[in-house]
C-alpha cells in the first residue's frame, strides 16, 4: 500500500538543490537516502513532514497519514526540560494525563538509563539528547517515520540499540533515513535513493548493494552518452561528404539527403544526456612527509588513568611505526581519548611517559575540531598558521570545499561538513607523517570518509585514531589496540569488539 507519493518534486534555496525527484513510499519500505553534505537530504525530509512548500511538484499522502521526524539537533526550547517531561510533552494533555506510562515503556525499549530520564536535557550528552527525540517521535504513533542522521553523537554501543530498535520495528511501518553511516545503512534499509540535484536514483537494495547498481547505472549512462555523440558525429561525416558530392554534380537529391543526415545528428545530439558528475564538497587531500625512524611512538607499558588519578588500563609494550595505521577501540569510558591526549600532550612538549622519534612530525584532531578557533576564518587560520600567500591561500581553501564566499566569515558559520574538510586542510599543510585523529569521519559525508580512506591508504600514513564508523575503522585500519578491562591488547581483528558492543 502506498503512503506518500513524490511527484517531479524540485527544491530551490538560493540554489537547486534537487528537481524532478519522483518516488513512492509505501509499507514496508526502509529507505536510505545518500547525499553529499548540503545537497538537499534534511530538505527534503522537510518537505515529507509537510514543514516546507517545495518549489516545483507535490507530495502526497495518504488520507489520515501521520508522519513524525527526528531532526538532527535538539531544539533549544528542549534544553531545561528532563528528557522524561519533554518526550511527554508531545502527547494532547487528556493523554498525557492517563497515558504516562508509554514515556516508560519507549524509554525502556531505548534503554534509557533512569536517572537519565529525569535529567534536565542540556546536562545529557549529545547520543542521549538524540535517544530523546527518538522516544518523542515514536510517541505519537506515526505512520511514517523520518530520521535525520540518528547515528550522529552515538558511541558504538547505542548505535548498536538503535540499530536493534529499529529492526524491531513493525515490519509495515515505513522509514525513510539520512545517514553517512555505510554500515548502519546496510543493516536497517532495504531501498536506496541516491539524491542529485537531477536524475536520482533509487534501487531496491540496501547501499553497498545500490552503490554497485548506481555505479553500474552510471557508466551505462556514460557509454549511451559516448555512442549518441559518435552516432552523431559520423552522421555529420556522411553529411559532408554527400553534400560535396551533391554540389559538385548538381544532385538535388543528395542535397536533401544531406539535410536529413544534419537533421537526425541535431536530433541525436539534441536529446543525448551526459552521465551524471557529482558536484564534490572538497577535496580531502593528506600527506606523508616520511621519516627513517623505526617507532614513531613508543609507549612503554604506561598506567592510563581519569582526569583524577583513577587507573583505567596499561598499555603493556606498544610501537606505532611508519606505515602503521592503528585504530584504538574501546567502549565509552575506557580511557580512548585519555590516551589520544597523552601522547598529544607528549607531542606538544608536556612531561608524560611518552615516547616519540625526534624526527616526526605530527598532526592532530579532536572530536570536537578544537583546533578551529571558532571566531577566526578559514583565511585566518590558514595564513597565519601557515606561509601562503593570499592568492594561494584562497586556491587551497576552495580545493577544499570553503567557497570564496565563506573564507572571510567566522568558522563557527561554517556547516559541519565544511568544519571537516578545513580541519584536514590544516592537517595536511603541517606536511606531518603522523597522524592522531579522533572521531575523524564526525560531520563528514560518504563521499568525505572514503576520500579520507584512500589518502591515509594511498600515503601509507602512520596514524592513530578512534572512530565509531565500523565501516571506517575496517577499511582503514591495519592494527588494532583494543581496551579490555584493564589491559591494552593488540588484535587481529574489531570483529570481537564489534561483537561485544553489539550484544551489549
Amino acid at each position: 500500500m502506498t503512503i506518500m507519493t513524490i511527484n517531479a518534486l524540485g527544491i530551490t534555496l538560493g540554489e537547486p538543490l534537487f528537481s524532478d525527484l519522483n518516488l513512492t513510499i509505501s509499507k514496508g519500505d526502509r529507505i536510505g537516502l545518500v547525499a553529499a553534505n548540503g545537497r538537499g537530504k534534511s530538505t527534503l525530509l522537510r518537505c515529507l513532514a509537510d514543514d516546507l512548500a517545495p518549489t516545483s511538484g507535490q507530495v502526497t499522502r495518504a488520507r489520515g497519514t501521520q508522519v513524525a521526524g527526528v531532526l538532527q539537533n535538539l531544539p533549544d526550547t528542549a534544553l531545561n526540560s528532563t528528557m522524561y517531561d519533554w518526550v511527554l510533552s508531545v502527547l494532547p494533555q487528556d493523554q498525557a494525563d492517563y497515558e504516562s506510562w508509554r514515556v516508560d515503556v519507549v524509554l525502556n525499549d531505548l534503554q534509557v538509563p533512569y536517572e537519565f530520564q529525569h535529567k534536565p536535557l542540556s546536562d545529557l550528552s549529545g547520543g542521549w539528547q538524540r535517544m530523546a527525540m527518538l522516544a518523542r517521535a515514536w510517541i505519537t504513533e506515526p505512520d511514517v517515520l523520518l530520521l535525520d542522521e540518528p547515528t550522529n553523537h552515538l558511541d558504538l554501543y547505542r548505535l548498536g540499540l538503535l540499530q536493534n530498535w529499529l529492526q524491531g520495528l513493525p515490519r509495515e511501518l515505513p522509514v525513510v533515513i539520512t545517514s553517512h553511516d555505510r554500515a548502519f545503512l546496510d543493516e536497517v534499509t532495504n531501498r536506496t535513493l541516491f539524491l542529485r540535484a537531477d536524475q536520482s536514483r533509487i534501487f531496491p537494495l540496501p547501499f553497498t548493494g545500490a552503490r554497485l547498481a548506481l555505479e553500474e547505472t552510471d557508466a551505462a549512462e556514460e557509454r549511451r552518452f559516448a555512442n549518441d555523440l559518435n552516432k552523431a558525429k559520423q552522421l555529420r561525416k556522411q553529411a559532408a561528404k554527400l553534400k560535396n558530392i551533391g554540389i559538385n554534380s548538381g544532385s538535388d537529391l543528395l542535397l536533401t539527403k544531406t539535410r536529413q543526415l544534419a537533421d537526425r545528428a541535431d536530433k541525436i545530439e539534441a536529446a543525448a544526456r551526459p552521465a551524471h558528475k557529482d558536484r564534490g564538497a572538497g577535496d580531502i587531500r593528506l600527506g606523508n612527509s616520511g621519516t627513517h625512524a623505526k617507532a614513531l611512538i613508543t609507549l612503554d607499558d604506561i598506567q592510563v588513568e581519569t582526569p583524577d588519578g583513577r587507573p583505567l588500563y596499561a598499555t603493556g609494550k606498544k610501537w606505532i611505526c611508519p606505515g602503521d595505521r592503528v585504530v584504538l577501540l574501546g567502549a565509552n569510558g575506557t580511557g580512548k581519548t585519555r590516551l589520544l591526549s597523552l601522547i598529544q600532550d607528549a607531542l606538544e612538549g608536556a612531561d608524560t611517559p611518552v615516547k616519540y622519534a625526534p624526527s616526526i612530525v605530527p598532526a592532530c584532531s579532536d572530536q570536537h575540531l578544537s583546533q578551529l578557533k571558532a571566531d577566526e576564518t578559514p583565511m585566518s587560520l590558514v595564513t597565519h598558521a601557515f606561509d601562503l600567500g593570499d592568492q594561494r591561500a584562497r586556491g587551497v581553501l576552495a580545493g577544499a570545499g570553503v567557497s570564496v564566499r565563506m573564507q572571510d566569515t567566522a568558522v563557527s558559520a561554517l556547516s559541519g561538513g565544511q568544519k571537516a574538510r578545513l580541519a584536514m586542510l590544516m592537517l595536511r599543510l603541517r606536511n606531518p607523517n603522523f597522524y592522531l585523529l579522533d572521531e575523524p569521519t564526525n560531520h563528514l559525508d560518504i563521499e568525505g570518509q572514503e576520500a579520507l580512506e584512500g589518502e591515509l591508504i594511498a600515503h601509507d600514513a602512520a596514524c592513530l585514531l578512534v572512530s565509531h564508523d565500523r565501516s571506517f575503522l575496517r577499511n582503514t585500519g591495519n592494527r588494532f589496540w583494543w581496551i579490555n578491562g584493564t589491559k591494552l591488547q593488540e588484535v587481529d581483528t574489531p570483529e570481537p569488539f564489534l561483537q561485544a558492543q553489539a550484544m551489549g
